[in-house]
């Protein structure tokens, strides 16, 4: 099959990532009676999609096995899936990327289903640009345990787009599935934008819970907190109107609206520092100051938000390579 034939068809879809998102996508391609095979380097995590199935409870309730699983990206080549989903933390793509190289083909297409800036790119610069496509996803969610998700909110349609223009056909294939499955999506040629307008969003919201321990409801009532939450959606707009990203011109209401009415939870990047993992800040606030450097335009508030939150992951490395030692010592 050709990377340019109009007629393509997606029958096997592999998803990389057993988190909330994966398990989301994985659970309504399979509902929908697709091929599908959920794929986590974590066998207690990814497990139960096979045996007990996929709890999700919330916006959406469903509860669905998922045909097959496995604990390695390169386990893949065997499945030979038409569409791969990855939905891991930014941070992994460098090695997922590679991985999926070794065994990619002619017609397969990779979907970056993820948070942040340019994670299509990085994609991209393994496998170029024909195959890779990016989605933008309008739900809220978060993992209550192994396969077990929580859906706080589903406000479709959700939205992809391929980065080569002769792929065009299959993001229009990729749409119509997801959209079949109980996910409307629809194809877009605005998707940057559209990446953007929730990248500020994220960036305003996740280092500043991540840094307080405060809820995103909790961080937007307390005034002191509501200044620093402000003063980075105005920079925010500030770089991405400097790089000629349109964010339409009523964003800055919007976002503080959207924000204000968040809800009284934790978002992914606090779970993530309580959990002791790494975040996703190099491609929330990192790249908003790499943009903002690109166009000559300060960016105080995203450079300190990010070496808040990259010093929280030093100290959580440092206890875990002390604990280790340890470990060893008492051994």
């Amino acid at each position: 099959m050709s990377e340019n034939n109009p007629d393509f068809v997606a029958k096997k879809f592999a998803v990389v990532g057993a988190g909330p998102v994966g398990c989301i996508v994985a659970a309504f391609l399979s509902k929908g009676g697709y091929d599908v095979i959920l794929c986590d380097v974590i066998p207690a995590l990814v497990d139960p999609a096979a045996t007990t199935g996929i709890h999700i409870e919330g916006a959406e309730n469903l509860h669905q096995t998922v045909p097959h699983i496995c604990h390695g990206v390169e386990e893949l080549a065997h499945f030979d899936p038409d569409v791969i989903f990855i939905t891991v933390k930014a941070t992994a793509l460098p090695l997922i990327s590679s991985a999926i190289e070794e065994f990619h083909r002619e017609g397969r297409y990779v979907v970056s289903w993820q948070n942040g800036i340019d994670t299509e790119l990085e994609i991209a610069k393994a496998l170029g640009k024909k195959p890779v496509m990016r989605g933008v996803v309008n739900w809220g969610c978060g993992l209550k345990g192994p396969c077990r998700v929580e859906m706080g909110f589903h406000h479709p349609p959700h939205f992809v787009q391929e980065l080569a223009p002769q792929s065009a056909h299959a993001a229009v294939e990729v749409a119509r599935v997801l959209t079949e499955c109980g996910l409307p999506t629809e194809h877009t040629d605005k998707i940057i934008s559209m990446v953007w307008r929730k990248s500020v969003l994220n960036a305003c919201m996740n280092p500043v819970c991540a840094v307080t321990g405060l809820t995103m409801s909790q961080a937007m009532k307390d005034p002191i907190v509501f200044g620093i939450v402000d003063a980075l959606v105005k920079e925010c707009i500030k770089v991405a109107r400097a790089n000629e990203i349109f964010l339409g011109y009523d964003f800055y209401p919007h976002a503080i609206e959207y924000m204000s009415t968040a809800g009284n939870h934790k978002p992914s990047m606090l779970m993530d520092i309580e959990a002791g993992r790494r975040t996703e800040i190099d491609f929330m606030n990192g790249k908003f100051a790499e943009y903002g450097r690109q166009a000559g335009i300060e960016t105080p508030y995203n450079i300190t938000l990010q070496s808040l939150v990259k010093g929280l992951e030093s100290a959580i490395e440092s206890k875990k390579r002390d604990a280790g030692l340890s470990g060893t010592i008492k051994k």
